[in-house]
């Protein structure tokens, strides 16, 4: 079985996201657990969490089938003690969150060098942020996300996600979200069934089918490999439709959320219906 939805708004509290993503045909979905773009937030309350759970129950979305992803904020490769401290609390606080609500993954962007410290260093203490964040929580999965490799972001190679999850202690709790508009971006060619499986398949040997825990359904508004982020609706975009039908019918891609962040929102029940048929030609 696949999980397919986008990223809901959670506007009003977190109870709110499963019966939006069930208002439109979701069978999983993702959501910011707090404003994506502070630092702190308030405590959730018992009432929110245990609304969140009883609609979760009601809809039929199970803990694997949602993702929320952290604070756009977070660098949890900064060069800077004080800021990368802040990043790792805020991150961790995010952990806590998911774990409050029953959620076992967290999704998130590895990190940033800022020209201030080399790759391998930036990737070593991004390791090390999820090291600390697994040491202080129980449950919840640590899952990186491959980036486009705008500006100084980590994260765009396969090598450098094999790179990180080689130095993180708790192999069983850290896995990989692949976004298709930021591996697209990156100069993975996934547009054609050829690039397609000759992406995976490089995928599969350097970091592993067990690692992939999730995944972003978004076409590109920017060329292959130019390594700007902008994503587009299904169909629209310089990757098209056939990277999309391809994963629907792959077993390697069961069992995971596979969530829309396209930009126009009006069309996610539209897009899910698609993929859902392409699931079942």
């Amino acid at each position: 079985m696949k999980f397919i939805g986008a990223h809901v708004s959670a506007a009003g509290g977190v109870e709110n996201a499963p019966i939006r993503a069930h208002e439109i045909g979701a069978t999983g979905f993702a959501l910011f657990t707090k404003n994506q773009r502070q630092w702190k937030a308030k405590p959730l309350t018992d009432e929110s969490i245990e609304a969140f759970k009883a609609n979760c129950e009601k809809y039929g979305f199970s803990s694997d089938s949602i993702i929320p992803h952290d604070s756009y904020l977070i660098n949890l490769g900064h060069p800077e003690a004080p800021k990368l401290q802040k990043s790792r609390d805020a991150f961790l606080d995010e952990m806590q969150r998911c774990e409050q609500l029953g959620i076992k993954l967290l999704n998130f962007h590895p990190g940033s060098h800022l020209k201030k410290i080399s790759e391998k260093e930036c990737l070593s203490i991004i390791a090390e942020s999820i090291n600390v964040a697994l040491d202080q929580t129980k449950t919840v999965k640590a899952v990186i996300e491959n980036t486009a490799g705008q500006g100084t972001n980590m994260g765009f190679r396969f090598e450098h996600l094999a790179e990180i999850i080689s130095q993180v202690t708790d192999k069983d709790r850290v896995g990989v979200c692949i976004d298709t508009a930021h591996a697209f971006a990156a100069g993975y060619d996934i547009s054609t069934e050829e690039g397609f499986s000759e992406t995976f398949e490089q995928f599969g040997e350097i970091v592993g089918f067990e690692m992939l825990l999730a995944m972003h359904l978004n076409d590109s508004k920017k060329e292959l490999g130019t390594k700007v982020d902008r994503h587009e609706s299904l169909g629209d975009g310089h990757i098209g439709w056939t990277p999309f039908r391809q994963i629907m019918s792959d077993s390697r891609f069961d069992g995971i959320p596979l969530i829309l962040e396209t930009p126009n929102t009006d069309r996610w029940a539209q897009e899910i219906a698609e993929l859902k048929r392409f699931q079942s030609v």
